[in-house]
């Protein structure tokens, strides 16, 4: 299990297959690891390391997984970030392609933000976003899933703590992926494909969203799971952009 390691944050990764590098993150929220990949709608590890060079990582914090760090309550998004454009430094890595599952769209937004030139293109599979329905959905999945398991391994850390994390992430900006601004979405240049979803923590709301105000987005039909040739068409269709925009770059 190689690390890569910066001040007090710890970040296990895998490095796999050859050509163009893609960074995956797979889905789990807070808990978003490495080894949630078998389990994903589609294992995009297995699938897609025959033609890109396919880096994943155990987010900070992720009970389950060996990465670690502190939970910032001024600038979490921004944190999850410097983890992810850190490790891609560490590799050597300039530019590079994105996907990513449930919470992870709401770090390709970010990422998007943040490092515009080095993300080439971004798919977002299933993505966390604000629900209207379901308000706190996220913020109470930390609180009463993520949290119990990370204060019983981290003493360091406490409640009142974790809420404030929790606040910064979902309640401090209540719309849209929680990671940036609708105004950030209407002038984002990064092409993007985006694989909806319908459940209370992937509204379709927020796929629909990202669709909308990004200029360079598109969206598969919905549902895209099932049946089984719908899902492999709408895989096929994932691997096309990705080869398309690698080929851009």
């Amino acid at each position: 299990m190689p690390f890569y390691d910066n001040g007090e944050t710890r970040i296990r990764y895998e490095d796999v297959g050859a050509g163009f590098p893609l960074l995956l993150v797979p889905g789990g929220g807070l808990n978003s690891r490495v080894d949630n990949w078998p389990n994903a709608v589609f294992d995009a590890m297995a699938l897609f390391k025959d033609e890109f060079r396919c880096i994943t990582m155990d987010q900070r914090n992720a009970n389950g997984g060996h990465s670690s760090g502190p939970i910032p309550d001024d600038a979490p998004w921004e944190a999850f970030a410097d983890d992810q454009l850190g490790l891609m430094d560490h590799l050597g890595i300039d530019r590079f392609l994105f996907m990513g599952y449930c919470i992870g769209g709401c770090f390709a937004l970010k990422l998007m933000e943040r490092a515009p030139g080095r993300v080439v293109a971004g798919v977002l599979v299933q993505t966390v976003g604000h629900n209207p329905a379901h308000p706190d959905y996220m913020f109470d999945a930390g609180q009463n899933v993520w949290a119990p398991a990370l204060l019983a391994r981290r003493p360091d850390l406490s409640m009142a703590q974790v809420e404030r994390y929790l606040h910064a992430l979902y309640r401090a900006r209540p719309e849209f992926v929680y990671s940036v601004t609708e105004a950030f979405a209407r002038d984002c240049q990064t092409p993007i494909l985006v694989l909806p979803d319908a459940t209370p923590a992937h509204p379709i709301e927020a796929s629909v969203a990202v669709a909308s105000l990004c200029p360079k987005a598109e969206i598969t039909v919905f549902p895209w799971s099932a049946p089984e040739g719908l899902k492999m068409r709408t895989i096929d269709r994932v691997r096309a952009f990705l080869r398309t925009h690698r080929l851009g770059a």
